[in-house]
């Protein structure tokens, strides 16, 4: 069973940039989740999926699963890095963007 090692991106609820530091370590699944025949509940019975470990650094997870003899993937972030811009900018004679007004 393989292992994804990643760094979390945020969610549609948050604002900050809590929780997005750290990477996790999950197990990828074994089987696909059926429905359950009585209740309906959708369930699996791969316990691995509720596994979910948390580093510090991408080289304390390496570390962990190579250690334990897991199989992994490493996800490297998809974050792009904000362009800085003063507020003088919306003012300039060459700008790019028409004005909305």
């Amino acid at each position: 069973m393989r292992a994804r090692i990643y760094q979390p991106a945020k969610n549609a609820m948050q604002s900050g940039k809590a929780r997005t530091h750290c990477w996790l370590l999950e197990y990828e699944p074994e089987s696909a989740k059926a429905p359950d025949p009585l209740m309906g509940w959708t369930s699996s019975r791969d316990m691995r999926q509720q596994v979910s470990l948390e580093f510090d650094t991408k080289e304390e997870a390496v570390g962990y699963a190579e250690k334990n003899g897991i199989p992994f993937q490493v996800f490297e972030p998809h974050r792009a890095v904000p362009k800085a811009k003063s507020y003088s900018d919306n003012f300039r004679v060459d700008r790019r963007e028409p004005w909305s007004h």
